[in-house]
């Protein structure tokens, strides 16, 4: 039997990158999951690998900056599994690349209505339905720059800063009504959003990770299902990294 046997659970941005190993990671433990993504195709490609490893979930197209459309996820996964247990909020995007003072007003509220609203409307969600149940747990997707900063991309680090004051928050207000709230910070991770970034600068990311590598999303999601587990039943209102070391030094 796996840990999260008979756990209901969403992944936003569960199509590709981090969001779709932790589905994976999810369904491997015995959770019924709910695959979300603005991509249907990749959506829906994970819902099927799931099946064919012998899991079951389920996948719903939802716009995370539309807290119409979350607020509609989080609802009809409650119809079709009976229960919301957890959700991880992974979807998010990186932005342009300027100086704050360059920053352009479009691309600065794009990524505060993705990263960091669309992380509440999950959360408001979420919680909504998981007093229903007596309990439940969130995992909020924040990043090395929920602490330290990332130059040229302002609205990601002060977007990822608040996650983490979010996910403390939440925590706070709800342990006693049993809903825990933590938050993850990824060091880079080799996956999808740096696949166009060049060899040169892929190279200079590598070397700001003392463990002298990229991570794996398979890394990140361990840790998102620990924190999604009974295993870590007396953690809340935390924010703990898997960087390789980049905010060591």
């Amino acid at each position: 039997m796996g840990i999260l046997e008979n756990k209901v659970a969403i992944v936003t941005g569960g199509g590709s990158g981090i969001g779709l190993a932790v589905a994976f990671s999810y369904a491997k433990e015995g959770a019924k999951v709910v695959v979300s993504d603005i991509n249907e195709e990749h959506g829906n490609q994970a819902v099927e690998q799931i099946k064919a490893n012998g899991g079951e979930a389920s996948f719903i197209k939802a716009d995370t900056s539309n807290p119409t459309e979350v607020e509609a996820l989080v609802k009809e996964t409650a119809k079709i599994y009976g229960k919301l247990d957890i959700i991880c909020n992974n979807a998010g995007i990186g932005g342009e690349a300027a100086l704050t003072g360059d920053y352009s007003l479009e691309s600065w509220r794009r990524v505060l209505n993705i990263n960091l609203d669309g992380v509440f409307y999950g959360c408001k969600y979420a919680i909504e339905q998981m007093e229903q149940n007596g309990g439940g747990v969130i995992v909020n997707m924040a990043s090395i720059h929920g602490t330290v900063a990332a130059p040229m991309s302002s609205a990601y680090t002060a977007a990822k800063h608040a996650v983490v004051g979010l996910s403390k928050n939440i925590g706070a207000e709800y342990g006693q009504k049993g809903i825990r709230c933590n938050a993850v910070g990824p060091g880079y991770i080799d996956t999808p959003l740096l696949e166009s970034t060049s060899g040169d600068v892929k190279d200079a990311l590598i070397a700001k990770h003392p463990i002298g590598r990229l991570g794996k999303s398979e890394e990140v999601a361990e840790l998102v299902l620990f924190l999604s587990s009974e295993k870590s039943s007396f953690i809340t209102g935390g924010y703990y990294l898997v960087d390789g070391g980049y905010t060591a030094v």
